[in-house]
């Protein structure tokens, strides 16, 4: 017998309890239809552990490995089962557990059926197009988390951004992120968000949990939320296996919240680097740019300078010195060849009027020589005269001597005389 005044301890406590169930007829063989949630599978020992669930409740289950190994079905998350076997406590933590001896299938899972048909209705919707993901800002002005303000995905979220970026203000909207109604209340928490002035950036975080618990970020209220924030918003909800419709519809998927911070709040050692990165391209870039303006003023001045009028009759006279220098020596040049070219003509010439003549005067002479062996003056030397009338025609006859009037000239050979004819 226990004594009341001393209390129990929790063993006695957890016997009691395990008493109450054994002794109950009806915890002893029971048949629960129900949804499989959280299965895992014990390879060490070949247990498998998982839950039954419905739309309101869920209790833990455990199958030994005697049991099976003749299970007809493997269970899996979302599949619908109907399982045999009874009820106990587990002495060692209190929990009370469905010891299952048998499982065969009962369809498939009514909530998964759901949330398949509405993944596929959004789908079609366009909420989880890729194309309308948007970029998160480089650094965000203001960061607004909705999540549970006593949860721990607010303090990894505060621990990771004090690490990267503490000068990026953070805004909490508390909402409930577990139960019945959670859904709703983080719709309302994200349109909430949305108005808060200069925020940026919005977060949709919880920690780890069961698949019960996260089923609140399944929910349409809550992706269509998602969807219709005109600002990016990153999901930060379970661990890295975890996928629910809020992950899908939102612009970044994390796989934690700790992740979610990591990708919202850029690292300032990192920052610092860029910025130096930066400041060392615009001197350089600056540099460049004086040194490069620093030419073109001085090429504006050289054509400036060459651009004045003195400088330019300068040049126009020294053009004018080099042309003349050119042309006297092309001039002289050419005089030179002409003289020469003139000398050698007058020498070509000398000689052809020299050849010319030499011939004329040979041709002259035998001319001379054929004209005086022909000529009838020779005679005149053997004693014969030339008779003329006074028009110096030849009178060759005494006849025509006398058919002529007046003067007549008789030639001899060495001079003439004028005579009249009488009758």
């Amino acid at each position: 017998m226990l004594n009341d005044k001393v209390g129990m301890s929790v063993s006695d406590l957890n016997i009691l309890i395990a008493d109450a169930i054994r002794r109950e007829p009806r915890t002893r063989s029971v048949t629960v239809r129900g949804e499989i949630s959280g299965f895992k599978h014990h390879f060490a020992s070949g247990h498998w552990y998982f839950a039954m669930k419905d739309e309101n409740a869920s209790i833990s289950c455990v199958m030994f490995r005697q049991n099976t190994v003749h299970s007809e079905i493997r269970p899996r998350d979302g599949a619908f089962v109907q399982v045999s076997g009874y009820v106990d406590l587990y002495m060692k933590n209190g929990s009370v557990q469905l010891y299952v001896t048998s499982m065969k299938a009962d369809g498939i899972g009514s909530l998964y059926a759901r949330l398949e048909e509405l993944k596929q209705k959004l789908s079609r919707e366009g909420l989880f197009d890729p194309g309308r993901k948007r970029p998160l800002p480089w650094i965000p002005r203001k960061v607004a988390v909705v999540t549970s303000e006593s949860g721990a995905a607010i303090q990894d979220i505060l621990n990771v951004s004090a690490l990267r970026c503490p000068s990026v203000p953070i805004v909490l909207v508390p909402v409930t992120v577990q139960g019945e109604g959670a859904g709703l209340e983080i719709a309302r928490g994200i349109r909430q968000a949305c108005g808060i002035p200069d925020a940026d950036v919005i977060i949709v975080a919880r920690g780890g949990g069961s698949a019960e618990d996260l089923w609140c970020f399944n929910d349409e209220a809550v992706a269509r939320a998602v969807a219709a924030a005109p600002i990016p918003v990153v999901s930060g909800v379970g661990h890295e296996t975890d996928t629910t419709l809020c992950d899908l519809a939102a612009d970044v998927r994390a796989s934690t919240p700790s992740n979610a911070a990591e990708l919202v709040f850029p690292d300032r050692k990192e920052l610092f680097q860029r910025f130096a990165f930066c400041r060392t391209n615009l001197c350089r870039a600056a540099a460049d740019r004086i040194q490069s303006t620093e030419l073109r003023v001085a090429r504006m001045k050289e054509r400036l300078a060459a651009g004045r009028p003195e400088t330019r009759i300068r040049e126009y006279l020294e053009r004018e010195a080099a042309l003349r220098d050119r042309l006297i020596h092309a001039l002289r040049s050419i005089a030179e060849r002409r003289s020469a070219e003139v000398s050698g003509a007058r020498f070509l010439l000398q000689e052809a009027v020299t050849r010319k003549a030499e011939k004329a005067n040979t041709g002259l002479s035998t001319a001379r020589a054929r004209l005086e062996s022909i000529s009838p003056l020779r005679v005149l030397n053997r004693g014969y005269a030339l008779v003329y009338d006074s028009e110096r025609h030849l009178l060759p006859s005494a006849a025509e001597a006398r058919r002529s009037s007046g003067r007549m000239e008789i030639q001899y050979a060495d001079g003439k005389i004028n005579v009249i004819r009488s009758e």
